[in-house]
């Protein structure tokens, strides 16, 4: 049986959601796998939401991603995760940035802001994750997409060393040890943070 994957990355314009799905794709094509990867850009430049899908397993079909097939859906804010709910499967991992973004049309009063978007996802089985705080910890506040990229990667079958090599060949050399660092923070929130099993 194919063992496809579909994860889905969301996010608002230069938040570095399209690195992270490059960094992933990396992974999944080093381990053998097939990937499919398909991007959605709003007014990215302005603040407009980028949506990025990328489908992973022995051998996938399209790059398409229907309302409830996500497995794994990781915004890099508490709007866009609310925005895409509906695509997230039953049983599914959603990994969310804890912050708040007013998108354009709140921007321009013609929508209002989700009320304790918080507090939802929690109730909702997200991974409320403080990303940002950890990406300062880590040396940028611009690391954001890395530590979710940690978090995410305790969801995905590829070896943790995988994952740090194709990041120290993916981002600049004089920015290595921050991603690094960013990266192991985010992987250790998730599994600090994971559900506990019964014995």
């Amino acid at each position: 049986m194919n063992n496809t994957k579909t994860v889905m990355l969301c996010g608002v314009g230069g938040q570095g959601a399209l690195l992270a799905a490059d960094i992933l794709a990396r992974c999944a094509m080093a381990c053998g796998q097939d990937v499919k990867l398909s991007e959605i850009h709003g007014m990215a430049q302005r603040g407009g939401a980028v949506t990025t899908i990328i489908r992973l397993g022995d051998q996938v079909a399209s790059m398409v991603a229907d309302r409830g097939c996500v497995d794994c859906l990781v915004s890099f804010e508490t709007t866009e995760a609310l925005r895409n709910l509906p695509y997230l499967a039953l049983g599914g991992s959603m990994f969310v940035s804890d912050e708040s973004i007013e998108p354009l049309p709140v921007l321009a009063g013609k929508e209002r802001m989700p009320r304790a978007p918080r507090k939802t996802l929690q109730e909702l089985g997200a991974f409320v994750i403080p990303a940002g705080i950890l990406a300062k910890q880590a040396g940028s506040s611009k690391a954001v997409n890395v530590v979710l990229l940690g978090a995410l990667s305790t969801r995905l079958p590829y070896p943790e060393d995988l994952w740090r090599a194709t990041i120290e060949r993916r981002v600049p050399e004089k920015f290595k040890d921050i991603n690094l660092s960013a990266f192991n923070l985010g992987r250790t929130w998730a599994l600090e943070h994971a559900p506990k099993t019964e014995e």
